[in-house]
C-alpha cells in the first residue's frame, strides 16, 4: 500500500452487478456478488476489485452476513485517518442541524460514511452500537476517537439488537468508558425526559422523531389521541398546547415511562392507557368520540418485502379509523418507519383511506427522520421514516 494510507486485506473480487452498484453509490454488496474473498478475515477493511482486478474502493468485510461488503470509500486509496476524519465531519454537521439539542444522533452509519455504526448522545453520555463485524472489530478505535473529540462522562454499548446475530456477533450491553448512571435526564425542546440508556427503546429515545415531535406541537389543540405512544415523545410535546392527551400503547413499561415523564414536566393532562390502538379507534368511531388531533407512530408493519401487502392493509385500516374520529379542521400526524413502504406508497394508501372514510383531506407537510439521521440519494434503505401531517377539511 501507498505510504499514509490505511492498512487493508484482500482484494475481494466482485462481479459486474456489484461493480455497477458501487458506481451508483450504494454501499451494500451481497454474498451472491462475491467472486473471490481474497482470504479476508472477519471484520477486516478490504480492498475491492472488479473481475479484471481494477480497484473499486474499500469496504468492511463480513464472513457471515448476506451483506458481505459495506463500502466505506470508492477509489484507489484513502487516508489512514479516515475514521477520525469521518467522525469529526459527523460531529461538525450535528452542530449545524441540532444546535442546542441534548439528545441527538452523532453518527448514523452509512449516512455518515461509517457503515453499521450508530452513536447517540444524551447530554454527557454516549450510546454506541457496532452492528457489523467491521465496526465491532474497530470498536476500540471508535471509542478512543469519541473520547478524544467529545470527552463524554461515559459510553455504553447497546449491542443488543437482533441484527448482530446475522453477523455472528453476540448481543451485549456494557459500559465501554467512564460511568453511566441508571438514568439520565435530557431536554427535547422544553420537555424534560428521563432516559434509560441500558434498556430503553433503541438507545433510549426515538431520536429520529425528535424534529417531528416538535413539529407536531405546532398543530396541537383541544383533545389529542396519541397511538403507539412508546415513551410519550409526541404526547408530552403536544400536551403543552392541548387540553387533554390520551396516550395509548400495549407496553406497560412504555406507559410507566410516560407517567414518569409527565410528572417530571408537571403535565396533568396526559392519560396513559394500556390498549390495542386498532381496537380503541374502532370503538371510538362506533361511540361517536372525536379528537382535534390524532397521532399515529406505529412500529414497522413491514420488516421484509414479503410483508408489504399486509402492512399496506394495516396502515390503511388504522389511518382510515383515525380520519373517522378526527374532527373537521383537526390534524392527523401519521408515520411509517417501514423502509419497504416507500413515500409514494404511503401517500397513496393515505389517499385511499380518506376516500374510504368519505372525508376530504389536505396535505400540510411531508416530513422524514431528523436531519441528524442523513438520507443518502440512491440508497432507499436510508430513507425509512415517513411522517405526514394531514388536515381533515370536512
Amino acid at each position: 500500500m501507498l505510504s499514509g494510507t490505511v492498512e487493508t486485506e484482500g482484494p475481494v473480487v466482485v462481479n459486474r452487478r456489484a461493480e455497477a452498484r458501487i458506481a451508483r453509490g450504494h454501499p451494500w454488496i451481497f454474498r451472491s456478488d462475491i467472486v473471490e474473498d481474497g482470504g479476508a478475515t472477519p471484520g477486516a477493511l478490504v480492498r475491492v476489485a472488479d473481475p479484471r482486478g481494477r480497484p473499486l474502493g474499500f469496504a468492511f468485510w463480513s464472513s457471515q452476513s448476506e451483506i458481505r461488503l459495506r463500502m466505506v470509500e470508492r477509489g484507489e486509496s484513502f487516508p489512514e485517518s479516515w475514521l477520525r476524519d469521518r467522525i469529526e465531519q459527523a460531529i461538525a454537521w450535528r452542530r449545524k442541524v441540532a444546535p442546542g439539542a441534548e439528545a441527538y444522533r452523532v453518527i448514523h452509519g452509512e449516512g455518515d460514511g461509517i457503515p453499521a455504526l450508530v452513536v447517540d448522545r444524551y447530554r454527557d453520555h454516549l450510546v454506541v452500537q457496532t452492528l457489523s463485524q467491521g465496526t465491532e472489530r474497530a470498536k476500540a478505535e471508535i471509542v478512543s476517537v469519541l473520547v478524544d473529540l467529545l470527552e463524554p462522562t461515559g459510553i455504553v454499548e447497546r449491542n443488543d439488537p437482533k441484527v448482530r446475530g446475522l453477523e455472528g456477533l453476540e448481543q451485549t450491553v456494557s459500559v465501554l468508558h467512564g460511568e453511566v448512571p441508571e438514568t439520565v435526564e435530557v431536554n427535547e425542546g422544553d420537555v424534560r425526559l428521563r432516559v434509560d440508556l441500558r434498556s430503553g427503546q433503541k438507545t433510549g429515545l426515538f431520536l429520529d422523531q425528535r424534529e417531528n415531535h416538535l413539529a407536531a406541537r405546532r398543530y396541537a389543540r383541544g383533545r389529542v389521541f396519541d397511538g403507539f405512544t412508546y415513551d410519550g415523545g409526541f404526547a408530552l410535546q403536544v400536551a403543552r398546547e392541548a387540553d387533554e392527551v390520551l396516550a395509548v400503547d400495549l407496553s406497560a413499561e412504555s406507559l410507566r415511562r410516560v407517567e414518569i415523564n409527565a410528572e417530571l414536566n408537571g403535565l396533568t393532562n396526559v392519560t396513559p392507557r394500556d390498549a390495542n390502538v386498532f381496537d380503541v379507534l374502532r370503538g371510538f368511531d362506533d361511540e361517536g368520540e372525536r379528537f382535534d388531533m390524532v397521532i399515529l407512530d406505529p412500529p414497522a408493519f413491514a420488516k421484509s418485502r414479503k410483508a408489504v401487502d399486509k402492512a399496506i392493509r394495516g396502515y390503511k385500516e388504522i389511518n382510515l379509523r383515525a380520519l373517522k374520529v378526527l374532527s373537521p379542521g383537526g390534524c392527523l400526524v401519521t408515520c411509517s418507519c417501514s423502509y419497504h413502504i416507500h413515500e409514494d406508497d404511503f401517500e397513496r394508501l393515505l389517499t385511499e383511506a380518506a376516500v374510504d372514510a368519505g372525508v376530504t383531506v389536505s396535505l400540510v407537510e411531508k416530513r422524514r427522520q431528523a436531519r441528524d439521521h442523513p438520507v443518502l440519494l440512491g440508497v432507499p434503505e436510508t430513507h425509512y421514516l415517513k411522517c405526514f401531517v394531514l388536515r381533515k377539511e370536512r
